[in-house]
Formats: C-alpha cells, sequence, structure tokens
C-alpha cells in the first residue's frame, strides 16, 4: 500500500509529463457538451462515444500501465478501463446508446450541475489544498471522467447500455467512500460520488426498460 502523499507524487508526475493533454481533453468534452445541448443527434452521439473511447482508453494505458505503475491495483484496473474504451467503440455502429439531455425539469437540471462540477473538479480540489501538478481533471484521470460517462449515461437513459454503465458504477460508488477519500484525501471525489449514487438510482429505477 502506498502513502498518500506517494499517491499525490505519481499523480503530480502524471500530470506534468502528459501536459498539454489535460488542456486538449477539457476543451473537447467542453465543445462536445454544448453540442449534446445545442445540436443532439446521431454525430454528436458518436464523437461523444469516441471521446469517450479515447479518454478511458487513455487512462487504462498512459495513466495506469505507463506512468502509474507504482498505483495498487494498476493492472487490474487498467483492465477495466479499457474494456470500458472498447465498449464505446463497439456502441459507436451498435447504437445502444443514445446521448440526450433529459425532458424532466429536475433531471436536466441535476444534469447540469454534475456536469459542471465535473469541468470544476480542479477548483474544487483546490479547496482541500491540491494545487497543480496535483490535480485531478477530466479526460486525463479516472474519476471526473468516470462521473462525466455515468451523467451523460443516467440522462440517457432508456437508451444505454447496461455493460459499460455498470463497469463505471463499480468503479464510481465504492472508491471514493472506500480509498479515494479516507485514505488519499480526495475529497473532489465527492462529485464522483453524487454522480454514482445518482446513476445507480436511476439504473435500478428504469431497470427494465433500459436497452429496449
Amino acid at each position: 500500500m502506498i502513502t498518500a502523499e506517494e499517491w499525490w507524487s505519481i499523480l503530480g508526475a502524471y500530470n506534468t509529463a502528459i501536459f498539454p493533454m489535460q488542456i486538449i481533453t477539457i476543451i473537447v468534452a467542453a465543445i462536445l457538451t454544448y453540442f449534446l445541448f445545442a445540436k443532439p443527434g446521431t454525430k454528436t452521439n458518436s464523437f461523444i462515444k469516441a471521446y469517450l473511447a479515447f479518454t478511458f482508453a487513455w487512462i487504462g494505458i498512459v495513466f495506469y500501465l505507463i506512468l502509474g505503475k507504482g498505483l495498487t491495483g494498476n493492472y487490474f484496473w487498467a483492465s477495466l478501463f479499457i474494456i470500458i474504451a472498447i465498449l464505446f467503440v463497439v456502441d459507436i455502429s451498435a447504437k445502444r446508446i443514445e446521448f440526450r439531455i433529459p425532458q424532466t425539469e429536475w433531471q436536466k437540471y441535476l444534469t447540469i450541475f454534475l456536469i459542471l462540477c465535473i469541468f470544476f473538479y480542479p477548483l474544487i480540489g483546490m479547496l482541500p489544498g491540491h494545487y497543480y501538478p496535483k490535480m485531478v481533471m477530466l479526460g486525463t484521470f479516472p474519476c471526473p471522467t468516470t462521473a462525466f460517462a455515468l451523467t451523460l449515461l443516467a440522462a440517457a437513459i432508456p437508451k444505454v447500455d447496461k455493460k459499460v454503465y455498470i463497469l463505471l458504477l463499480f468503479w464510481a460508488v465504492p472508491l471514493p467512500m472506500f480509498a479515494q477519500i479516507p485514505r488519499f484525501g480526495v475529497y473532489e471525489d465527492l462529485v464522483m460520488f453524487g454522480a454514482g449514487i445518482y446513476g445507480l438510482i436511476m439504473l435500478v429505477k428504469n431497470w427494465k426498460v433500459i436497452g429496449k
């Protein structure tokens, strides 16, 4: 088991090594989010799936297998995120997932709120004292990227793929409470935990209609 100091040092070195990739992935995510609201449809769906496939593959390969070798369970988590990336690639043609903005008012505003919190992950992390390069960012780190994907999938119900949804929940719900927050002080992961609980409730509530 590595210490919190060692864990944050690995993340800081990773951020430094990949710069400016984290900036690029955040900007692309913002553009795709805009198109999801302004011009939803087949092209936007495909681009979002391609983005998620790329970012999860990046996390699995670059974050866990190349630069994060000292992280606990890196091979297991790398496999998880690579599988998630493959599922998003497959769905570009399978078209089980249809990203959209919810029509229900409360769900629409909750989706917007969660997306904003995910983009502001680094700023939220500054509150407990996590400054660059020891910051967690959307697109190149597993937690905000998982939260982003889950928020979009929860909004897309019932047109989602249960397999990728459940795999994302496997990371989002237990990890913050049992590892990220108590062991490493990643309090910004409360955002992912919130998205995970919301996603879990929506999955259970709509289980029978999902995928139909």
